[in-house]
């Protein structure tokens, strides 16, 4: 028998009633109650309540014994009086009378308390994390994690996907964010990187011929942290298939998505496969989001033409200051009140914006100044167009609608929680599709990659060599995708650019000779001139899937051992200095950043 237990502190029911017991774990909570004593003992897998009379010659002992100390027990297990059974325990309908009790480590006082769960400062809770995971929800977390983990490679391998390792030292490639460097010791002044992602490994697995690939893949991004978004390194849910189009993608990890969610979600319904599609210029005129919350049911539109030449000045002339200028629409059902309109009035102020133009409508029409501006016909046509009736109100905002669209989609959400018109406790997936191929980059004033520059451009070279201008580059589609729940991206993917031809010309246009490409890119090109497969796949986020499925609004609480808001460990307090010697070996020196004086 183990030295240490007969059983489980989760695992003792009614049945065993009259067994002798050893267990061991940490003491979570101790009650004193007219003279006898109780302690909740907690381990792994759950709670065993442990009764001390004041005849135990241990007593003193037990009395004495802080919290979060390790103990182990023997003793009787006896049933609970009916009216001490908790009905929310799964070992509540009993108790363990001690016969005897040992210290085996005791807890200094603790930097924060595990019984309860308070809200503590984060940098004491990333600083002590081992005790940090000790609390109850934490601990169901990683749990969660482990177990959404073995449901997505289980569903995986059902797919007919083979999980494959790729390299963690590789060399620098543009995945969006910067590239954590490792100094090589053979070769002085060069660096490796840790891979962003495995996008071009994943690729030339598939020229190889291995047809399906899935990895949970660790990635490296150099990036600021985020309440959704790890600093420094998260894993991904990696995959890659060959001679698939779009959909074949979409019918490979769909069900995978669904299936996960159904196993988590409880008694939250989960869309069901196939999931929405809905085209990236759609979802930004709807919902002026490429990650819409289709849990609101708030979609805008487009309302200018009520507005052109009208009496309402301010809308007349923005509108003919530029034909890309828009006046959009919030419809805001139930919220024709004049104290709402007013509170999302100054929402918008406080947002940076002037503020939001409104129209409340009743029984004798529309009421606002903007009503009253254009007169009641068009303010008619504004509310039979927006499907709104008596008791509800539309805001607007005008303006280009690059510039607007931000707040725009804020305020959708802001307007559907206020109103109560989203129903939060549900799992809303869908597919985000038709990504431009290009954006522009206002700061270098160039086109530039809007999404993976390794996607194929729909289209395909004949696109590419027709589009001449800015406009007609920026018009070009790539066949990339994301995969989207309750207003966050869980992943992203494409079908790839698999032709030398078209990749050397996609990067043309982004302003990247041939030279360039060939030096950053060479292996994966040269690959491509011996045989490429038509290939495409995708990676989603398992920090994120976990957060969402786990209720909690920052992916750290559902991460083992994270790095604070500053990408700091507090834990292990890195990152820390190189001493000397190391610094020599890898030939590198530091220079100290310059620091401007002011004045």
């Amino acid at each position: 028998m183990n030295a240490y237990r007969s059983h489980t502190c989760g695992e003792l029911r009614a049945a065993a009633v009259g067994h002798n017991v050893t267990l061991s774990g940490w003491v979570h909570r101790k009650r004193d109650h007219g003279g006898l004593l109780f302690i909740d003992l907690r381990d792994h897998y759950g709670l065993t309540q442990l009764v001390v009379e004041p005849e135990a010659p241990f007593f003193a002992d037990v009395e004495k014994v802080r919290q979060e100390s390790v103990i182990r027990v023997t003793g009787e297990i006896v049933a609970r009086t009916d009216e001490t059974v908790n009905a929310n325990l799964p070992t509540g309908e009993i108790e363990v009378r001690l016969a005897s009790f040992e210290v085996m480590s005791a807890a200094d006082e603790l930097p924060l308390p595990v019984f309860g769960e308070p809200d503590y400062p984060e940098d004491v809770r990333m600083k002590h994390r081992y005790l940090d995971l000790r609390r109850e929800t934490l601990h169901e977390n990683i749990m969660l994690r482990s177990k959404v983990v073995r449901e997505i490679r289980n569903g995986m391998e059902a797919q007919g996907f083979t999980d494959f390792q790729t390299p963690i030292l590789t060399a620098s490639s543009p995945e969006g964010a910067r590239d954590f460097l490792v100094p090589s010791r053979l070769y002085p002044g060069k660096f490796y990187a840790l891979p962003q992602a495995p996008q071009i490994f994943k690729q030339l697995i598939m020229v190889a011929g291995f047809d399906r690939y899935y990895q949970i893949a660790p990635c490296f991004r150099d990036e600021d942290a985020r309440a959704d978004r790890s600093a420094g390194e998260f894993y991904q849910l990696d995959m890659e298939m060959s001679f698939v189009e779009r959909q074949d993608v979409f019918d490979a990890i769909g069900p995978v998505s669904e299936n996960v969610f159904k196993a988590f979600a409880g008694e939250r319904p989960v869309t069901s496969y196939p999931f929405p599609i809905i085209p990236f210029d759609e979802a930004m005129l709807k919902y002026g989001s490429d990650k819409p919350d289709l849990r609101n049911p708030i979609e805008m539109q487009i309302v200018s033409e009520h507005f052109r030449d009208s009496g309402f000045k301010v809308f007349a002339q923005i509108l003919n200051a530029d034909p890309a200028h828009e006046i959009r629409a919030i419809p805001a059902p139930g919220g024709g009140s004049r104290a709402f309109c007013d509170r999302m009035d100054s929402w918008a102020q406080r947002e940076g914006l002037p503020g939001m133009g409104y129209m409340i409508f009743d029984e004798n029409g529309a009421k606002g100044p903007l009503a009253k501006n254009i007169g009641p016909e068009r303010a008619e046509a504004v509310r039979v167009q927006l499907g709104l009736k008596a008791g509800d109100a539309a805001f607007f905002l005008a303006g280009k609608p690059a510039a607007f669209l931000p707040a725009a989609a804020k305020a959708r959400n802001v307007v559907a929680d206020e109103l109560n018109l989203a129903d939060k406790g549900r799992f809303e997936l869908c597919w985000i599709v038709d990504f431009p191929m290009y954006e522009w980059d206002e700061e270098n004033k160039k086109v530039e990659f809007g999404h993976n520059p390794f996607s194929m451009p729909q289209g395909g070279l004949d696109a590419l060599n027709a589009a001449s201008t800015d406009e007609e580059f920026l018009a070009i589609k790539a066949f990339q995708y994301d995969l989207v729940c309750n207003g966050y991206e869980l992943g992203s993917g494409a079908i790839r650019n698999h032709k030398a031809d078209i990749m050397y010309k996609a990067f043309e246009v982004a302003g990247y000779g041939s030279e360039v490409v060939e030096e950053k890119f060479g292996g994966m090109l040269n690959a491509f001139k011996y045989g490429a497969p038509p290939h495409g796949g995708c990676a989603l986020g398992v920090d994120r899937i976990v957060m969402l499925l786990a209720d909690q609004q920052n992916i750290r609480e559902v991460t083992m051992f994270p790095m604070n808001q500053q990408a700091q460990d507090l834990l292990l307090s890195a990152p820390s200095e190189a001493g000397a010697a190391q610094l020599k070996e890898l030939h590198i020196r530091i220079v100290p950043p310059i620091v401007e004086k002011k004045g």
